[in-house]
């Protein structure tokens, strides 16, 4: 998957304070069990799934995948899980 799709590399495409709409169960559920490398999703962000939220922080891992912290949401969470609020992503 390629990261930075929106604004590239080490340009977030969720600045802080941005609302996000976090992925559908089947898209979490999907990237949880096929993503075999840095800050996996642990099982308690599935039930975030669908919901909105905040951006608290960000940073990003060698080679540019954007990782983010969220509002009120424990754990790590990577680009492709996130969408614009303003996007249906279900």
């Amino acid at each position: 998957m390629r990261m930075g799709k929106k604004r590239g590399l080490y340009n977030a495409d969720f600045p802080v304070g941005t609302r996000v709409r976090i992925a559908s169960r089947a898209l979490l559920e999907e990237f949880k069990n096929t993503w075999k490398y840095h800050n996996p999703l642990i099982f308690e962000q599935l039930s975030y799934a669908g919901t909105t939220a905040e951006v608290e922080k960000l940073g990003y891992y060698h080679g540019g995948d954007e990782l983010y912290r969220l509002k009120n949401v424990p754990g790590v969470w990577h680009e492709q899980c996130l969408s614009d609020d303003t996007i249906d992503s279900s």
